[in-house]
């Protein structure tokens, strides 16, 4: 690390707090001045440092600039020893997905984050738009190699984020997030979080290489900021400009979650981990015995969503009688009329 990510790691892990440049030189082993010179960088870059007099630098507690040394003070140890070196911080990239997918394709490791403070091209399913302005949300990728994973079904990697951020959500505010098959996260009614799972399969043996979970959060966007065609529907974790805590914590919560491995787990428990992922998703399944519109795969239809299989599929039941299992498809909830 240079000398300013090393001040900004002790200011970050004392945020609120004040540490003497004499201090922070001596740890470092290097002058005052180059302790001032490099404070005055991290200002630069939109820190809010107060220079407080006999006492020493003071990284200001709502200042909410995403970077790893803001990250590290909340990750759990396992978490912090295995994404040392694997935290990518980008001012702005086209989607952090497409990045993910081409380090991947290099021979990223398994737990190696991407993140942007704002996405040019921000992609959903179905090649929609995931809106993503900078300063207020979380666009996050992880790369994920199955054989690591706390699961025996890769495919229920997005139900396990789904699970993974509504948990890290209620760990950090008295929030109670749903989720709406499969993958979007809603807050209040409104939708304030979406997930988007790819992965790569070898052709000649099947067997999955790897998987790029790739998560949307709008923390702090305020309502003005989206576009029209989605503000009636799209909200955030804190409508407000004065949230409780700072990005950074919210992220560190995603990744202790996601970053469970089998080597955590007997072989044997594993399947009770599945289930126990199943069960916490579908606690928070906002849909269950309401008539949806089921659409994506031929003409749309209506019918009552049911619950979900141990595949993580949707199981509902048509007017006829009829029962289905869907592993993709979009819903929408229906009002019926009276």
């Amino acid at each position: 690390m240079s000398t300013k990510e090393y001040i900004l790691s002790l200011l970050e892990t004392n945020r609120g707090q004040s540490i003497s440049g004499a201090h922070i030189a001596e740890q470092l082993g290097i002058s005052r001045n180059a302790v001032w010179k490099a404070i005055k960088e991290l200002e630069k870059d939109g820190y809010r440092i107060d220079a407080i007099t006999n006492k020493g630098y003071c990284l200001c507690k709502d200042n909410d600039i995403i970077s790893a040394q803001g990250i590290y003070p909340f990750l759990s140890q396992r978490s912090r020893e295995k994404v040392t070196d694997k935290i990518h911080i980008h001012a702005s990239l086209e989607s952090t997905n497409k990045t993910a997918k081409e380090m991947a394709i290099a021979g990223a490791e398994h737990g190696t984050i991407i993140i942007a403070d704002y996405q040019t091209a921000g992609k959903g399913r179905y090649g929609r738009t995931f809106h993503s302005p900078p300063g207020c949300g979380i666009y996050m990728s992880l790369i994920l190699h199955p054989a690591q994973l706390c699961l025996n079904t890769p495919t229920l990697a997005t139900h396990f984020a789904a699970v993974s951020v509504c948990e890290a959500i209620e760990a950090i505010s008295d929030k109670q997030p749903k989720i709406k098959w499969v993958n979007d996260i809603f807050l209040e009614g409104r939708k304030i979080c979406g997930i988007l799972t790819e992965a790569v399969t070898d052709f000649e043996s099947g067997v999955m290489q790897w998987i790029v979970i790739g998560i949307g959060i709008n923390f702090s966007t305020s309502a003005a900021s989206f576009p029209e065609d989605v503000r009636h529907i799209a909200g955030a974790v804190f409508d407000n400009d004065h949230p409780p805590t700072i990005r950074n914590h919210l992220i560190a919560e995603v990744i202790n979650r996601i970053l469970l491995t089998k080597s955590q787990y007997e072989d044997e428990q594993t399947k009770d981990k599945e289930q126990e992922i199943l069960d916490s998703y579908r606690e928070r399944l906002m849909v269950l015995g309401k008539n949806v519109l089921v659409s994506g795969a031929g003409e749309p239809y209506e019918a009552t969503a049911i619950d979900i299989d141990n595949a993580g599929h949707l199981i509902v039941k048509k007017d006829n009688g009829e029962h289905l299992s869907l592993s993709t498809g979009e819903i929408s909830i229906k009002i019926k009329s009276k």
